[in-house]
């Protein structure tokens, strides 16, 4: 039987059914058992022989169970007596073994315990499956086994079969005791007198009893006092043979501790009919912790981990309710200066900067408006009264809360606040339009100006329609090949030699022409298509420097305008370096130019590409240097190589004494990070020689050329031989 216990697919289906009652029986393998032992003696006394065996058959082994007058614990199935006892219920007999063709082989009687004499009952189930055999065996042949000793041998058979079930039933009742002690669950029993009969220790610790405390006494004693009399008259009903609907169902109910305190359980009942009656258990669960947890889910799904607050989906869900009944007013706050706070103070700072603006905000809100945070840097305000003049009214109270610094970690941060409006249904039939609607009061309040607060208007809606369409035009665009790139030189200020250039993108548009990006980029920057558009001027750049190393010019390095999309999509320097390895380039032929938005925008995480780029050779450069509060704190997480002077400095380098200043502080700061520097915007040779002589070495601007066709570039990098090139004209 070496795998009864997993028989072979390819057994006949009656012998796979006899070894799962083998393996049911759990007596392979189990010990010696002293009864079973006295039987096999018994049966060798009764029929008169020296040798006698409780076998247990399996797949390819027989084991014995018990023997007397040999010492052998297992044979090989094949060649045994048994095997072919267990083929029928009657006896077999086998007077002489040496002479019996089935047998004289068998190493059973060539050797030890040299068998000549056989005679075996076969021991069968209950579900008539012969599992084994009681045999009595002899080393002399024998003329047979009368009639008597035939009967008497099958009888003790069948006493090993009872012996083997109680033997079953016991392990089985053993597994019980033992799961029912090991379980976490609570297991009760309950008799028709609604008496306990059974309690496990997980149960008497749910319920705070000790060992043994529970039985005898009424199941009441685990019932709400307010539920008894209606659990007694269940429990009636059920004892005097009426149906359940509880029974094999799971249900929530609150049970009483021995100290009167209450516990929510999850109870699952089944009930059965025995000679005393009417018996029912019960599964216990104790889901204090899961109520709690859900609790504690069902609020983070509701509302906002940092402040509190209801969050986007639960606001959405309360809008809806109230237009429901009516009437409901809007406001979408985008909060200015928080995002640049925990930039520059850390994560937990700007989360406690948050909550101060919310506890002023609080303060000055009307007792029945609904405060909500619905992103990152904006809240959401609903408010009883639809009136557009006393909603105007709130958002200037509102942004009355910003007057004052806030004070955080022993700094002073000023917050400001744009503010959309919109009222329902006037606005919007459900409360995703009215929503909507007011973002797109904000959208205007931001554009408008920085602090602004805008009521909708239905030309709002017409102007995002106007900005989807052109978004859908530059699309196609890229589509059709009608976007190209232009390269407008960057300089040596000494020398006047090309060092590099940017590369700008132009549509050249059917209908009306070359036109700048002012014209199309503001209205894709934040869309998906940013990206597509992002991924094309890596490839075209890449493409044409190719071209122009195939052509012989000589090597210069291109600058390209990263967008934001870039570096969410979190695979940047795949793409930089398989367009490299594509054109056959290497890495220091790039030059990745980083704005104050994506400066702002994107953490540790998202910087991690620029770093590897870095490492590769590809230069990073942060554009517009000085003109806002992300460029110290930029200087520090990016790994630049390259700072780019803004031309508002440049333009007034020699009449305004603060951009003169602001200039010889970047090419300080520069020098000391060992960065490169290159000034925008110069127009002027004046321009030139106090950039020089302030010690900047390269610069782009009018001067040296506008943007210009790769044509163009190329003609001027091979053509390249006067000093400091005169102001080009377009």
């Amino acid at each position: 039987m070496g795998r009864s216990a997993a028989p072979d697919d390819f057994l006949e289906p009656g012998e796979r059914a006899r070894l799962r009652e083998l393996a049911a029986s759990r007596a392979v393998g189990s010990g010696p058992d002293p009864l079973i032992d006295r039987i096999a003696a018994l049966a060798a006394a009764l029929c008169g022989t020296s040798q006698a065996a409780v076998t247990l058959i399996g797949e390819d082994r027989q084991w014995f169970k018990a023997r007397v007058g040999f010492d052998l614990a297992e044979s090989a199935r094949a060649g045994s007596f048994c095997t072919h006892t267990i083929r029928d219920d009657a006896v077999m007999v086998v007077p002489d073994a040496a002479e019996d063709p089935r047998f004289r082989d068998s190493p059973l009687v060539t050797g030890d315990p040299r068998v000549r004499f056989y005679a075996g009952a076969p021991l069968i189930t209950a579900t008539g499956q012969r599992i084994g055999a009681v045999c009595v065996l002899d080393p002399e042949p024998r003329p047979g086994l009368d009639a008597e000793k035939r009967a008497r041998l099958a009888e003790l058979a069948r006493l090993v079969m009872a012996e083997l079930d109680l033997r079953r039933d016991s392990l089985r009742r053993d597994d019980v005791a033992r799961f029912a002690a090991a379980t976490t669950f609570a297991l009760l029993g309950v008799g028709a007198d609604g008496l306990i009969t059974y309690v496990n220790e997980a149960g008497e610790r749910l319920f705070g009893y000790g060992p043994g405390e529970m039985i005898g006494q009424s199941v009441d004693i685990i019932v709400p006092p307010g539920m008894r009399a209606r659990h007694r008259d269940g429990f009636a009903r059920l004892a005097a043979g009426g149906e359940s609907r509880l029974i094999g169902k799971t249900v929530q109910v609150t049970a009483v501790r021995r100290d009167g305190s209450e516990v929510p359980i999850e109870l699952t009942l089944s009930a059965w009919r025995g000679a005393e009656g009417v018996g029912i258990g019960a599964v216990i669960c104790d889901v204090s912790e899961r109520q709690a947890r859900d609790a504690r889910l069902l609020s983070l799904a509701h509302h906002d981990p940092v402040t509190g607050l209801p969050n986007r989906g639960h606001f959405t869900s309360l809008l809806a309710a109230r237009l429901a009944e009516g009437t409901a007013a809007v406001l979408l706050m985008h909060l200015e200066g928080v995002q640049e706070a925990s930039d520059d103070l850390g994560s937990a700072a700007g989360d406690a900067l948050l909550q101060s603006v919310i506890i002023r905000l609080l303060a000055r809100m009307d007792a029945a408006a609904t405060l909500a945070r619905w992103d990152g840097d904006r809240l959401a305000v609903m408010l009883p009264n639809p009136d557009p003049t006393g909603l105007l009214r709130a958002a200037c109270t509102l942004q009355d809360a910003f007057a004052g610094a806030f004070e955080i970690g022993g700094r002073s941060v000023h917050v400001g606040a744009s503010i959309g409006a919109a009222v329902g249904p006037q606005h919007g039939r459900d409360a995703e339009e009215v929503l909507a609607s007011a973002d797109l009061a904000l959208m205007s309040a931001r554009q408008a100006s920085a602090r602004g607060v805008r009521l909708y208007e239905p030309a709002m809606r017409e102007q995002v329609a106007s900005r989807r369409a052109l978004q859908d035009a530059v699309r196609r665009a890229l589509e059709n090949r009608e976007l190209v790139l232009h390269y407008q030189p960057q300089v040596d200020l000494r020398s006047g030699r090309i060092v590099g250039a940017e590369a700008l993108v132009r549509w050249q548009h059917p209908e009306r022409g070359l036109l700048l990006p002012g014209a199309f980029l503001p209205a894709v920057e934040s869309t998906a298509l940013a990206l597509h558009l992002g991924w094309w001027t890596i490839d075209e750049v890449c493409r044409q420097v190719a071209a122009w190393r195939a052509a012989g010019l000589p090597r210069t390095r291109i600058a390209l305008n990263l967008y934001a999309a870039q570096f969410r999509a979190g695979t940047l320097a795949q793409i930089i370096e398989e367009a490299l390895h594509r054109y056959r380039l290497p890495a220091d032929v790039l030059e990745l130019e980083i704005t104050e938005t994506i400066a702002l925008q994107n953490d540790g995480a998202d910087i991690e590409p620029i770093r590897v780029l870095q490492a590769r050779g590809v230069g990073i450069a942060f554009d517009d240097f000085g003109t806002g509060y992300a460029a110290l704190s930029t200087l520090k997480r990016f790994p630049l190589t390259k700072l780019k002077i803004d031309r508002s400095f440049v333009r007034d380098l020699l009449s305004d004494p603060h951009d003169e200043a602001i200039v010889g502080a970047v090419l300080a700061i520069a020098g000391r990070l060992g960065l490169d520097v290159v000034a925008e915007g110069i127009e002027t040779q004046e321009q030139v020689t106090a950039l020089r002589r302030m010690g900047c070495r390269a610069g782009q601007g009018f001067l040296f050329g506008r943007a210009m066709p790769p044509e163009a570039f190329a003609h001027r990098l091979a053509a390249e031989t006067d000093p400091l090139p005169r102001a080009a004209t377009a």
